[in-house]
């Protein structure tokens, strides 16, 4: 039997998993150029805070190898000359190196308490190194960190002389930390205020969401329609990108309405000519019937041929009654008009209808099986039965000859009656699942097609149920096939009748 689930709808999320939403994007972008801005601030910072404090130093280095090497052309006092470190004005951490030729003549580097204090060789090594009257440098002496020196030439030698950059480099360091918290703290700041500010400007975005998602959770694909949702008139400003989407969003709501006020109008009146139609058939139909039964009791007295001939319009016209009496009760259905509203025990109508389709097919293996208490629901008795023994003949048509077929009743967790009807069958091809409910829908030639059928039954099957305020579903796979109806029960603090007693289950396993 065909199955599958019966396609359902409702709103679905715009966004799919692993995508992040307009407003993570717009505040993950914002955030980022904030970051980035401030990167590049700060790193600009740097770069000029680092060349204004190094022309400072050049310059104060200026002026300390200008007052060294004044003090260094003094005459000399041993020999040797003055020692430049002995200059005065020289700041602590000033390094001062003179040397003649390859021999060095003093080399120190003032303490803090302004005292000389001498070099080790690799140091003096490294200073011997700089090129004279040349701009000045940066290099690293080990132990001392580093040094911005600069060597100019005297009479005699060469005049090193170097000031520390380790102030400046604390500086740099300092205002770099300082940079990065102000910026961390208002990227931060910013991030939060921009999920703000988005959140607030995207609101009218949400509400056109809203509005599709409402519609999208309307069933538009049959019935009369009343799509009356519309797009808020705040959000259709054309003057912005919202508005634009808001008014095209209401246009075309309004020319789906149009769409499906015009598609309802067709169906009424394709309905409405259905059961004209099968109304006026029914008339010259049984003329048909009444006559060929007629003809048929006189099959004595007319050739073979005749008498065939005769049969097979009895038969044809009694196949189109039944065809021209589905569509009559489909059209019905379809107009709303009420059925019959009483207490019907299901548990009595599935035996009744479970024993008639053991007698119609003894070539399948049927079972019942039933709660032990009463299941009520209000309806009409025949039309919930014509429902059930429509299902009961689907299983046995679309079935091959020793199939077991299982009805169950049961309730629900939200309490709703629940009456199944399971094959084994061959089940139904996918692709056929979906059109199992329409009308005149039929399955593929795997499904045995003995009995015949008007393509009706599955439909107003499913119509019956609805008008009951009840939902059919269907599943199948190979070996498996099961129809699900759910109905309301009665109260339980309405009375329970039970109609006679069961009949005999013959063939019927509980």
């Amino acid at each position: 039997m065909a199955t599958g689930s019966v396609p359902t709808t409702g709103p679905r999320r715009w966004s799919r998993p692993g995508r992040l939403s307009l407003r993570a994007k717009l505040t993950g972008s914002m955030v980022l150029l904030l970051t980035f801005v401030c990167l590049v601030i700060g790193v600009a910072s740097e770069i000029a805070l680092r060349s204004f404090l190094t022309g400072q130093i050049d310059d104060q280095l200026s002026a300390a190898s200008a007052r060294a090497n004044d003090f260094a052309n003094r005459p000399p006092e041993d020999g040797r000359g003055p020692n430049p470190l002995n200059a005065p004005g020289q700041a602590s951490g000033t390094l001062s190196v003179r040397y003649s030729g390859d021999r060095v003549l003093y080399a120190g580097v003032l303490t803090v308490q302004g005292l000389p204090q001498g070099l080790s060789a690799e140091q003096e090594a490294g200073l011997f190194s700089i090129p004279a009257d040349r701009p000045p440098m940066t290099m690293t002496l080990g132990g001392l960190g580093d040094y911005r020196v600069q060597a100019v030439s005297i009479p005699g030698g060469v005049v090193v002389t170097g000031l520390p950059l380790g102030a400046m480099q604390d500086t740099l360091a300092t205002v770099g930390w300082i940079l990065f918290g102000v910026a961390a703290a208002g990227v931060t700041g910013a991030g939060f205020l921009g999920a703000f500010a988005v959140r607030r400007t995207l609101r009218p975005l949400d509400r056109v969401a809203a509005t599709a998602g409402r519609v999208s959770a309307m069933r538009l694909d049959r019935g009369q329609v009343a799509l009356s949702v519309r797009v808020p008139e705040i959000d259709t400003d054309p003057r912005t990108e919202v508005g634009q989407v808001g008014s095209a969003l209401n246009l075309m709501l309004g020319h789906i309405a149009q769409a499906l006020e015009a598609r309802h109008a067709s169906e009424t009146r394709v309905r409405r000519f259905v059961a004209d139609a099968s109304h006026e058939l029914r008339t010259p139909l049984a003329a048909i019937r009444g006559y060929a039964e007629l003809a048929g009791r006189g099959s004595a007295l007319v050739p073979p041929e005749v008498a065939h001939s005769m049969s097979r319009i009895q038969s044809e016209a009694a196949r189109m009654t039944t065809l021209v009496e589905d569509l009559l009760l489909l059209a019905r259905l379809d107009a709303g008009r009420p059925l019959e509203a009483g207490q019907v025990d299901l548990a009595r109508l599935a035996a009744d209808a479970v024993g008639d389709a053991h007698v119609a097919g003894p070539d399948h293996h049927w079972e019942l099986r039933l709660p032990n208490e009463p299941v009520l629901v209000s309806g009409d008795v025949q039309r919930l039965h014509q429902a059930l023994a429509n299902l009961l003949s689907n299983a046995r048509t679309h079935t091959p000859p020793g199939t077991t077929v299982v009805t169950a009743l049961s309730r629900s967790h939200t309490g709703a009656a629940v009456l199944t009807v399971t094959d084994d069958g061959p089940g139904i091809a996918p692709e056929l699942l979906p059109n199992v409910f329409e009308r005149f829908a039929r399955g593929d030639s795997s499904r045995s097609r003995a009995a015949g059928s008007t393509g009706l039954g599955m439909a107003i099957t499913s119509a019956i149920v609805v008008a009951h305020h009840g939902s059919i579903e269907v599943h199948s796979r190979p070996g498996h096939t099961e129809f699900a109806v759910q109905l309301p029960v009665i109260g339980s603090s309405q009375r329970v009748h039970r109609f006679g007693t069961t009949p005999p289950q013959v063939g019927i396993r509980p």
